[in-house]
């Protein structure tokens, strides 16, 4: 059975954050690990707290695992402070490292500031390029490109200028297209585009986490980036279709659907 690190915060209502990542490798067969950045207070309606953990607390828990146990591929999501990217990085640099997935998570779907302004910089400079993938949406890709991305022409000359930052390959996520959900990856070279379906839904808590962690998985098993990215789009798909209301807000995607419907367990 293969390995997979996830480093981000946790979520207190099971949705996204390590939660999401740690339920996206179990369902794709790997035994997930998890390195936690940050603590936050959130339910379906929204983010009401943060409590970033201690940088060396966070080293600690990298050297643990890694000093123990073998990494097939490692998730980063949540890294809200300049010294969490530092350490981070710092920490993960002693090793020969798996493929590596970053999710650069900023702004949850209630519009928390998951990255402090003075930690954008770090990312972009420090973590980024030592990704294999990064998996940014829309407002994310935005945000460190620095201009709008309104379709697909703009999602692939975003695609190019993030690449330019040290990445090995980009995965723009178009889910916040007016039309459609088409994704675009990018290799240094070429653009491959994955079409995607579109739900009405609220119940879409955790999607990029869930994704970018189903691609760790993917990897971690030997897949091409390309075929790794196709099946976690699949994935995420199904789950999306099948996400759930577990409380008065946005409710999670469902990570387990595949295995609730063979056990006979209703998805309503």
């Amino acid at each position: 059975m293969k390995h997979c690190l996830t480093i981000a915060g946790s979520d207190s209502c099971g949705g996204a954050g390590i939660q999401a990542d740690l339920k996206a490798f179990s369902a794709h067969g790997t035994y997930g690990m998890s390195v936690i950045t940050a603590v936050t207070a959130q339910n379906t309606q929204g983010v009401f707290d943060v409590q970033d953990i201690n940088p060396s607390v966070i080293a600690h828990q990298i050297e643990a695992i890694f000093d123990d146990i073998e990494v097939d591929a490692i998730k980063i999501g949540m890294v809200s402070r300049p010294q969490t990217i530092e350490i981070i990085a710092q920490a993960l640099k002693k090793y020969s490292l798996p493929p590596l997935v970053i999710d650069p998570v900023m702004i949850s779907k209630s519009g928390y500031d998951l990255l402090q302004p003075e930690a954008k910089k770090a990312l972009i400079e420090i973590l980024l390029p030592m990704a294999t993938l990064i998996t940014p949406n829309l407002p994310e890709a935005e945000v460190i490109v620095g201009y709008t991305i309104d379709d697909l022409d703009g999602m692939k000359r975003a695609a190019i200028d993030l690449h330019k930052l040290g990445c090995q390959y980009v995965l723009v996520k178009g889910g916040h297209l007016a039309d459609d959900a088409t994704d675009v990856l990018y290799d240094g070279n070429e653009f491959y585009i994955f079409e995607g379906k579109r739900f009405e839904t609220i119940n879409t808590h955790g999607t990029g986490c869930t994704i970018s962690s189903a691609i760790a998985a993917n990897l971690a098993k030997g897949l091409h980036v390309r075929d790794a990215v196709g099946m976690a789009k699949a994935y995420i798909e199904k789950a999306i279709k099948h996400g759930f209301s577990i409380g008065h807000g946005v409710g999670p995607v469902h990570h387990f659907y595949e295995l609730y419907k063979k056990a006979g367990v209703s998805d309503e």
